[in-house]
């Protein structure tokens, strides 16, 4: 990595994590604070699922509804009063979960160092329709985008809004936490639409569901899953992205619910989309972390960026794996108050949730998976559930069965290379 790199743990832990969720990345988050700390991190959730249950690392705290802002922050509430130790920092991975901490933060910043952007930001940010307007306001690439707003769709006057582009093309919520409770038969988190005729059957279908948020409909950006690149950012307290970490995604989740997350990646520097992210999240004031999605356009050899996510991503691990452990960015920013040194990181490591035999079989281009067996071949290999200190034996039958499961689910969801990703 450049620009000076973080050291190793501390002899003793200067905070106790406090992080919101159940999923891979928290325990993904938890684990790096591990390595880092040696600390046990407190998981707060509604539920101890598969990626963080049995685990040595984390003790759980569950609440009686997961889904209630009002219990999650009693909760939070409730663990600060009987906490004695180290500051307390709380950290969540999910864009909903974040706005939970942000929209409360007057009750929560008495008891907590927050990592975290301000409410209005986020509110424009975790809008994919509004992040559009102010990447292209800073000199970023996105695809071609039409909005469309359902506050409105109850009146019997309403109509969609033309798509003067070609079909197919991408459509999606602008904002996930309006669109997680909705319900209805085909559900995905990103479509992929052939003719007009479809799109208005997906508008009949939120409509009818009671969706009264925004979707964006986007040019589909040509190319499989190997043309998506993932950035994770830390900017600190002074408004500096003091961390900086890109990777070059090989295969993508393709279940409904996790279609577009990565399952497997490897870390390389790319200035051409790292410079523009840190240009973006400096000059709007950004804090805490952040995770981009961008996509290589072959058409005009153009970088797309298509979401700042206001969190450090289900797949965060995979900047720890690469020698830059986030948690001590975070630690001492926050709660050290040492300037940290801007650091780039140029190490490259194969990130992967899926086994290498079942990767190697997406990737078509000839060099890129020379590459990244290279990369396998020379153990430098990361699978963020596992993780050596954990002995319980429930514990490592699901870190066993969920790489296992990996393979159904391919073979299920995504059996053979679509030259869209769909």
């Amino acid at each position: 990595m450049t620009s000076g790199s973080r050291p190793a743990a501390h002899p003793a832990p200067p905070a106790q994590p406090v992080i919101l969720g159940a999923d891979i990345g928290v325990y993904a988050l938890a684990r790096s604070f591990h390595e880092a700390y040696a600390v046990r991190s407190i998981v707060v959730s509604g539920a101890a699922l598969g990626p963080i249950a049995h685990s040595q690392i984390i003790e759980s705290v569950l609440v009686d509804d997961g889904h209630s802002p009002r219990d999650l922050v009693d909760a939070l509430l409730d663990v600060a009063k009987k906490h004695q130790g180290p500051p307390l920092l709380l950290l969540a991975n999910s864009d909903w979960l974040v706005r939970v901490v942000v929209e409360h933060r007057d009750e929560l910043a008495p008891h907590y160092q927050l990592p975290f952007l301000d409410v209005e930001l986020l509110h424009a940010l975790s809008d994919k329709a509004t992040f559009t307007e102010i990447a292209q306001q800073h000199g970023l690439d996105v695809p071609r985008t039409v909005v469309q707003d359902f506050a409105n769709a109850t009146d019997p006057n309403w109509e969609p809004e033309p798509v003067d582009f070609d079909f197919p093309v991408i459509a999606k919520a602008a904002s996930s936490a309006d669109y997680q409770e909705v319900e209805f038969e085909g559900k995905y988190k990103v479509f992929e639409i052939g003719s007009l005729d479809e799109l208005h059957d997906l508008w009949g279908k939120l409509k009818a569901a009671g969706f009264r948020g925004r979707f964006v409909v986007q040019d589909l950006i040509p190319g499989d899953d190997t043309g998506m690149r993932s950035i994770t950012a830390y900017v600190d307290s002074n408004g500096k992205a003091t961390l900086l970490c890109s990777a070059h995604v090989l295969l993508e989740e393709h279940t409904p619910s996790g279609l577009g997350n990565p399952a497997a990646m490897f870390t390389t520097e790319i200035p051409e989309i790292l410079e523009p992210a840190r240009r973006m999240l400096e000059a709007i004031g950004y804090r805490g972390f952040a995770n981009f999605d961008v996509k290589w356009d072959p058409r005009d050899n153009t970088y797309r960026f298509f979401e700042v996510n206001p969190r450090i991503g289900r797949n965060n691990y995979y900047v720890t794996a690469a020698g830059a452990n986030p948690a001590l960015f975070v630690v001492d920013d926050l709660i050290n108050r040492e300037r940290v040194p801007e650091t780039t990181v140029t190490n490259e490591v194969l990130y992967t949730v899926v086994p290498v035999g079942l990767l190697k079989r997406y990737i078509l281009d000839a060099a890129l998976r020379r590459r990244v067996l290279g990369l396998a071949r020379a153990g430098k290999v990361a699978r963020p559930l596992d993780y050596r200190v954990e002995r319980q034996p429930k514990r490592r039958l699901y870190v066993k069965l969920a790489l296992l499961n990996q393979v159904r689910k391919f073979r299920r969801h995504y059996p053979e290379v679509s030259q869209t990703g769909f």
